[in-house]
């Protein structure tokens, strides 16, 4: 298990479909350790789940294999090379982002990124956008966050409450109902919902005020973080930037590049906000502790959700009300990625972004005459780059960086 599961771990590059693939590859047709239903099942059952589908999709193949000591064990071996690696990141970006090569490395980078979320807009939308209250969803779920401001988790839960009312109506799960264990529920509860939490409550009560912050702000997104992290980057951006200041925009935008380049899910983005703030905030050792509780509260509620539900998977996976749910959270969440390319382009593209406010609405909406032509030009570059390089994101990240670089030798560019 350590041999497979780390393997996963170390080649889960390119966000959860390829690392599903991977898994499949590894657990269902390299070796028999999980049947072709039983792998769709468990997919399903972690895409009803708020947090990284993947992880917890490890998390689930190694808790069939060996119980809690093998989920725990496939869990933390497709997070840790990941976190590892950006540890790395963040030190790097520390010392040399200010330099000029770096910064025009990164603008090569950032340009990718929007056309890498646009792809992601594009590939969920086909599979989500069916019929005319999905595309509906869809509007609302842009207009509440691009106009309205609307808090994410206010969109997330409206969605999934409409689907559970107005979906699968009449319909009975399929099966014999699983009586729930009342007793093993409450010490699945008290043991992850525990160790979950009395860390973050024993940070507050220490006086550790930045670190509380830290660990009680991605505890939150850990439970809203339906539809992968695409999902949430708008709404952490606006906390994270707006409200309690500890990185900007642009070092937002970088963050979301370099976690491209990782292995483990995108959502690892945490541990380079928290660990860039920390560092910038009181040096090393902050930046060190403020990762850290970032990893912990993102990802311990992933063992709490696994350990809690996983003998009902089969169960759950089939209940109509909640995969309306589920349907009606996704077509939302096409809308919030919408917001999110349309923040990433403004402020890639555009060196100056102001907010019109007019009653209820809250509109950005960039300065025309801040536009950057070498930004422009590199995000052209990079939709052709995605062709070329058939849509492989490590190579396309590899090269716009390189073009970025290559823009500094440009006449009157540098």
């Amino acid at each position: 298990m350590v041999r497979v599961f780390g393997r996963i771990g170390l080649l889960s590059f390119g966000g959860p479909a390829a690392q599903i693939a991977v898994m499949h590859r590894e657990l269902v047709e390299d070796r028999p350790w999980l049947s072709e239903p039983g792998f769709l099942r468990a997919l399903s059952f972690c895409m009803l789940l708020p947090g990284p589908e993947a992880m917890q999709l490890a998390t689930y193949a190694g808790w069939r294999l060996r119980g809690i000591p093998g989920g725990l064990l496939a869990g933390l071996l497709f997070v840790i090379p990941g976190a590892l690696i950006i540890s790395i990141l963040v030190g790097f970006y520390a010392v040399y982002g200010e330099l000029e090569l770096v910064q025009a490395g990164f603008l090569g980078i950032k340009a990718s990124v929007v056309i890498i979320v646009l792809l992601a807009l594009r590939k969920l939308a086909r599979k989500a956008l069916h019929g005319i209250s999905a595309w509906v969803l869809a509007g609302l779920g842009f207009v509440g966050l691009f106009a309205l401001n609307l808090p994410f988790p206010l969109i997330v839960l409206g969605a999934g409450l409409y689907g559970l009312l107005r979906g699968g109506a009449g319909a009975e799960p399929e099966g014999t109902p699983k009586q729930l264990n009342v007793s093993f529920a409450g010490r699945q509860i008290l043991t992850w919902g525990g160790l979950w939490m009395l860390p973050l409550i024993a940070l507050s009560l220490s006086g550790a005020t930045f670190l509380a912050n830290i660990g009680w702000f991605f505890a939150k997104l850990a439970v809203v973080t339906f539809g992968g992290a695409y999902a949430v980057l708008a709404y952490m951006t606006q906390t994270v930037v707006e409200n309690y200041h500890w990185i900007s925009t642009e070092q937002m935008i970088d963050a979301l590049g370099l976690a491209e380049t990782t292995p483990g899910p995108l959502i690892l983005v945490t541990q380079f906000v928290a660990m860039l703030a920390g560092l910038q905030a009181q040096g090393p050792a902050l930046g060190l502790a403020a990762g850290l509780v970032a990893l912990w509260a993102t990802f311990m509620p992933c063992f709490l959700w696994i350990f809690l539900a996983a003998p009902y998977v089969e169960q759950i996976s089939s209940h109509p009300r909640l995969g309306a749910a589920l349907k009606a959270i996704t077509a939302s969440v096409v809308g919030v990625i919408l917001n999110l390319s349309v923040w990433f382009a403004m402020h890639v593209l555009f060196t100056k972004v102001e907010r019109v406010d007019h009653q209820l609405l809250s509109i950005a909406v960039p300065v025309r005459a801040s536009l950057d032509p070498v930004a422009l030009g590199l995000v052209c570059l990079a939709a052709v780059a995605t062709q070329i390089t058939r849509g492989s994101m490590m190579l396309t990240l590899f090269l716009m960086a390189l073009a970025g670089i290559g823009t500094t030798l440009l006449p009157g560019v540098g």
